[in-house]
């Protein structure tokens, strides 16, 4: 069997250590943490917690392109945000 070493532990360790890299964000006025699901909760819950901003969670829907899952035309955001790929 093979080993493999992931740099994190978890999403919280990978969201202390990202706050780690934005500490001269800590305490700015202003300052939000966006967070996406699902992985992205756990991330942006550490990072706002050691940052001391608050923390909102964007909900994105990805647009795909009829017949290629793989693909992605836009994306729709809670509060009718929408991005569309140019063609």
């Amino acid at each position: 069997m093979t080993t493999v070493n992931l740099p994190f532990r978890d999403r919280r360790h990978a969201g202390r250590v990202l706050a780690t890299q934005l500490e001269q964000y800590r305490g700015r006025a202003g300052l939000l943490v966006l967070a996406l699901p699902r992985g992205g909760v756990a991330v942006g819950f550490e990072v706002a917690r050691e940052l001391v901003a608050p923390l909102d969670i964007f909900v994105v829907r990805k647009l795909g392109l009829p017949g290629h899952d793989e693909y992605a035309m836009g994306a729709i955001a809670s509060g009718g945000v929408r991005v569309m790929n140019p063609l």
